[in-house]
């Protein structure tokens, strides 16, 4: 990707940066395999997909546990769908009880299979947040992408959740030139019908397009980065504070953020202490993404 993205940049500008502070939030990456296969994936998740593995406990403990020796104070699950992976509540049971864990999901069959299961970790000395994709207030337009009674499937998740003592917020799709304001407000109507808070955060995306997606994009330089940017704003950026864990081909890897693990130039090494300090090149037409919008997955700044 690097390559392809290079043949914009003008010579004679530096390509911008974040430089990592401390690192306060970990995600991890349960792995491509999902139960839904959405055509709009960021991903390329589907059912069985393997380009990024499933984890284990095994797998998982070791960062877990070098996260907290290093400071860190949340820690994040991303997909795929974490709730098909067998090991997910034993995951989650170990995390959270070290520190507040948030997880991202479809809300369909695998989390309201396994309420039950779930439930047990609402007593654990810290607490667990869920986000559920909530793409589109429409129904109709939802289920185009994710497939007939899902939306109806994650309302109801977002419902169980939210009873059973859970913090709960929503992701949706940005469009392009939207009334962001409208846009949210019309989904938290649709939260007060469902019996969640009125005030419930909503985080909203662009189209990342899928993985190996090589779009041309304005390049992001140092110039752009101290211009349109100032030193609060470049820390607001996830790469300043957080970083993802992912396993290929059998091992476990630590990259950059959690919108590059389709590049192997953002796989920053074995473990946080090689990874630390090292500088982010904003390069991934994804980057662009949070430049301009200021995108982020995390919701450390909202506990």
């Amino acid at each position: 990707m690097g390559a392809v993205l290079a043949r914009s940049e003008p010579q004679q500008q530096a390509t911008g940066y974040i430089q990592p502070g401390s690192l306060l939030e970990l995600w991890f990456h349960t792995g491509t395999a999902c139960n839904l296969a959405c055509p709009f994936c960021l991903e390329g998740s589907k059912p069985g997909d393997g380009r990024l593995e499933r984890i284990g406990l095994e797998d998982a403990r070791p960062w877990l546990d070098e996260a907290v020796a290093l400071g860190v104070e949340q820690f994040s699950f991303t997909g795929g769908e974490p709730f098909i992976v067998r090991d997910i509540v034993r995951i989650l049971d170990y995390a959270l009880r070290r520190n507040p864990c948030l997880v991202l999901t479809n809300g369909t069959e695998p989390v309201l299979q396994r309420l039950s299961a779930i439930e047990t970790l609402a007593g654990l000395p810290h607490p667990l947040s869920f986000r559920v994709s909530i793409d589109y207030a429409d129904e109709a337009r939802y289920d185009a992408g994710r497939g007939a009674g899902s939306y109806r499937k994650a309302w109801r998740s977002a419902e169980e959740l939210h009873r059973r003592g859970f913090k709960v917020s929503l992701a949706r799709q940005r469009d392009a030139g939207e009334d962001s304001a409208a846009a949210d407000r019309g989904l938290r109507e649709l939260c007060v019908a469902h019996g969640l808070p009125k005030d419930t955060h909503i985080v909203s995306f662009p189209d990342f397009l899928t993985p190996g997606a090589y779009p041309r994009v304005p390049t992001i330089t140092e110039h752009c980065m101290t211009t349109y940017h100032t030193g609060e704003s470049r820390r607001n950026f996830m790469c300043h504070f957080s970083k993802m864990v992912v396993k290929k081909n059998g091992r476990m890897r630590v990259y950059a953020c959690t919108l590059v693990d389709d590049d192997e130039s953002y796989d920053l090494g074995g473990s946080l202490s090689e990874a630390e300090g090292v500088r982010v090149m904003l390069r991934h037409h994804r980057c662009y993404s949070c430049f301009v919008y200021g995108s982020s997955c995390s919701e450390i700044q909202n506990r």
